[in-house]
C-alpha cells in the first residue's frame, strides 16, 4: 500500500463534494473557495493538503479503435500519439517540477490512447510498477467504455482499495449522430454500462467532452451536459475542439466542411455549460492543450492562461456559477 494512505481516509469526491441542497442562496457555494465553479486545483489540494500534479506518461498502449479491432486511424480528431503529446518520463518531469514546488504530490497520468486495453497481466505489470515510485500517490487511467472487462475491472478495484484511483472516459457526446461521424466506436449504453460498473466498485469515474463538434448546436451541447448530470460521474473535462494536423478532422476543416469558435463564442458556451453542470462535478479542464506545432484551429487556444483570465473575470461580471441554472 502506499504509505501516503495506510494511515487516512482514502480522498474521495463524496467526502467533500456539494450538492444542489446546498445553494440555497444566489452566491457560488463555499466549497468552491472564492472560484465560480468547482475546480480540480481546489479540490485536489484541499484533499491532499499540498498542490498534487498529474504527470502525463505513455504507457506504450494502442487503441481499438486503431489496430482494426474497431477500426483504423482512430477518432477522427485524435493525433498519431492517442491525445498524449505531453506525455514523458516521470522522474524527468518530478525534477523539473520539485524546485518549484518541493513538497508537491503526483499523480501518474496513463494519458495516450487506451490505458486499459492490453491483457490483466501486462496492465498489472505497468500499473504496479509506476505505483513502486514512492513520490507517485495514485493513478489517473485514461480509456474507452468497451474496454473495461470484468478482469480488468477486478484489477482497476484491487488498485482502488490501495491507492487513488479515478477513471477517465472519452464520451465526447451524448448524441449518436455525432459519435458516428467521429468515429467513437461504441453506443451510448456501452458508456452507460461503463460508469455502473465501475461506481459498483467504488471507481471515481471522469468524463471527456468535446465542445464544438462538428454538426453540433449549443442546444446538442447543453443536452450533454444535462444527460451527465443524471450520470453517476466525479468530475468532467470540458475540452474545446482542437483541429490537429494529420487528423481526419483536419482534412475536413481545411475542406471547409464545419469552423471552429471563435474565442468570445466559446467562453458565452463554456459559462453556460458550468451553469448546467450540477455543482458536486469537478471541473478538470475547460479550454485543452493542443501543441503549437500541430495545432491548426482555433490559434487563439494556445493562450491558455489568457483565455481562463477571460473566464473568470466574465463569470464574475455575469455573477455566473456552476449549477447557477439548476436552481
Amino acid at each position: 500500500m502506499n504509505p501516503s494512505f495506510s494511515d487516512k481516509k482514502h480522498p474521495s469526491y463524496t467526502s467533500h463534494s456539494t450538492t444542489r441542497q446546498d445553494m440555497t442562496d444566489r452566491t457560488p457555494p463555499a466549497c468552491f473557495e472564492g472560484l465560480r465553479y468547482h475546480s480540480i486545483s481546489t479540490w485536489l489540494k484541499r484533499n491532499f493538503g499540498e498542490k498534487t500534479i498529474k504527470l502525463a506518461i505513455d504507457g506504450g498502449f494502442t487503441c481499438p479503435n486503431r489496430d482494426g479491432t474497431k477500426g483504423v486511424g482512430g477518432c477522427t480528431f485524435c493525433s498519431d500519439n492517442g491525445s498524449g503529446e505531453f506525455a514523458s518520463n516521470i522522474e524527468d518531469q518530478i525534477r523539473l517540477l520539485s524546485d518549484k514546488w518541493p513538497r508537491a504530490r503526483y499523480l501518474a497520468y496513463f494519458q495516450n490512447h487506451t490505458n486499459t486495453y492490453a491483457p490483466v497481466a501486462e496492465l498489472r505489470k505497468k500499473y504496479e510498477a509506476v505505483l513502486a515510485n514512492p513520490k507517485i500517490e495514485g493513478l489517473v487511467i485514461g480509456t474507452r467504455p468497451d474496454c473495461l472487462s470484468e478482469e480488468v475491472l477486478d484489477l482497476l478495484s484491487e488498485i482502488n482499495r490501495s491507492h487513488f484511483l479515478w477513471l477517465e472516459l472519452g464520451l465526447q457526446t451524448m448524441h449518436e449522430k455525432t459519435a458516428q461521424y467521429i468515429r467513437r466506436g461504441y453506443p451510448l449504453s456501452c458508456f452507460e454500462d461503463a460508469v455502473q460498473n465501475l461506481r459498483k466498485r467504488q471507481i471515481e469515474v471522469i468524463v471527456h467532452t468535446i465542445l464544438g463538434l462538428p454538426g453540433e448546436s449549443e442546444k446538442d451541447i447543453l443536452e450533454t451536459m444535462q444527460y451527465l448530470n443524471g450520470q453517476d460521474i466525479q468530475g468532467i473535462k470540458l475540452q474545446l475542439l482542437h483541429v490537429l494536423k494529420g487528423t481526419d478532422l483536419a482534412e475536413d476543416y481545411v475542406a471547409g466542411k464545419f469552423r471552429v469558435y471563435e474565442r468570445e463564442e466559446y467562453l458565452n458556451l463554456l459559462i453556460d455549460c458550468l451553469e448546467h453542470l450540477d455543482p458536486s462535478i469537478v471541473i478538470h479542464r475547460m479550454t485543452g492543450d493542443g501543441p503549437e506545432k500541430l495545432l491548426i484551429a482555433p490559434l487563439w487556444a494556445s493562450r491558455k492562461r489568457e483565455v481562463l483570465n477571460l473566464l473568470h473575470h466574465e463569470m464574475k461580471v455575469r455573477n455566473s456559477w456552476q449549477g447557477k441554472q439548476l436552481q
